[in-house]
């Protein structure tokens, strides 16, 4: 079958290219300038800026490259280096954003490695060093991850006075960072006290936390961000809002479709991962309102146990399926994209941009990992 996915003019890939790299040498040099800095004034928490440094290596840089393009689209020029250091800073918030996501669902792999606490728990274990391994990998990765934050915040003010106190750029870089604390909460809450919320609102709480936890950080703001920085117009500005939501709502649904339903060997996680965490997802909410009340005891029972089993886990997938879930997330996703696809044709940029958006789209929602 030919592939009818959009591609990019050689220009543009070529574009996009050199901006991927320049923000990976750039991360790269900021985090080893970092580490010798640790390394002079206290050489053992050097550790921590090489957790950081093995967990933002590769990656499809999508929140980097939607901001570089939302830049481009707003007149800035190409290979800029303030649209490369805002790639960076965004990298550094995300993978900020990966460590206490993992800590918080308990995560052994990301990125089909360790993740953070348990790369510091084995660190532990292979020392054998005392007091318990876990509570240590835990600490560490904590405290990685706020390191994270602190490298983000010190990379986006090396943009200078775009970036600066009162200027667009930094109230959506400060609004980025809110709504992501909130909606990780709100997943928190969600796992606690979901099973004794109204289950007729689940999918709508669902929804709600996937806008604040991912979608909005991982499209909206990122484009909004370099749009911003290259002195784009608020009416510019709402566009690429309007476009990027969508796009981050299909973005995040697709992820929890990879998160049941994904091959391991293209995510990096085990098979059935989000069941195991106890994540309420969209395909949860569906699922506890089209099931029978012993269908439902099921999924409440099983959901988030530390007991589960990989019997367990086909079985919770096929309760999904059954349930009509399933089906209903791929509608949602296709829904969204129509509507991404309409409001890319009526943004005011350039056929570069929109096509180098278009491209991007279409590999966060068709995507296998």
């Amino acid at each position: 079958m030919k592939d009818l996915r959009p591609t990019l003019a050689t220009g543009t890939a070529a574009e996009q290219a050199a901006y991927r790299q320049a923000v990976a040498a750039g991360l790269g040099g900021f985090l080893e300038t970092k580490r010798g800095e640790l390394l002079a004034a206290a050489p053992d928490a050097a550790v921590l800026v090489d957790a950081i440094a093995d967990l933002t290596e590769g990656g499809k840089r999508l929140r980097a490259l939607l901001a570089y393009w939302g830049w481009r689209g707003a007149g800035g020029t190409a290979a800029a280096a303030e649209a490369v250091r805002a790639g960076v800073a965004l990298e550094l918030f995300q993978a900020a954003a990966l460590i206490h996501d993992d800590i918080i669902d308990r995560s052994d792999t990301r990125r089909g490695k360790p993740s953070v606490h348990r790369r510091f728990e084995r660190q532990h274990r292979m020392q054998g060093w005392s007091l318990a391994a876990d509570r240590y990998g835990l600490a560490a990765a904590l405290l990685a991850g706020d390191l994270c934050l602190s490298l983000s915040e010190e990379a986006f003010t090396t943009i200078g006075a775009p970036a600066g106190s009162g200027s667009e750029a930094r109230r959506i870089f400060n609004q980025m960072r809110t709504e992501v604390m909130a909606g990780q909460y709100l997943d928190v809450l969600e796992e606690v006290a979901g099973p004794s919320r109204p289950a007729d609102a689940a999918v709508d709480r669902a929804l709600q936390i996937l806008r604040f936890k991912s979608a909005k950080y991982s499209t909206v703001h990122p484009l909004c961000l370099g749009g911003a920085l290259a002195g784009g117009s608020l009416e510019l500005l709402r566009s690429y809002a309007e476009f990027a939501l969508p796009l981050g709502e299909a973005f995040q649904i697709r992820d929890d479709v990879l998160g049941v339903f994904g091959d391991p060997a293209a995510t990096g996680k085990p098979a059935g991962d989000d069941l195991r965490e106890g994540k309420r997802t969209v395909l949860v909410g569906y699922t506890l309102n089209h099931c029978s009340g012993s269908e439902r005891r099921y999924l409440e029972e099983h959901l988030g146990s530390p007991l589960i089993d990989d019997p367990t886990i086909e079985e919770l997938r096929s309760l999904i399926i059954r349930s009509g879930a399933l089906a209903a997330a791929e509608r949602m996703i296709e829904e969204l994209t129509a509507t991404v696809y309409e409001r890319l044709d009526g943004l005011a940029v350039s056929p570069e941009v929109s096509g180098a958006l278009r491209a991007l789209a279409d590999a966060a929602v068709r995507r296998d990992s």
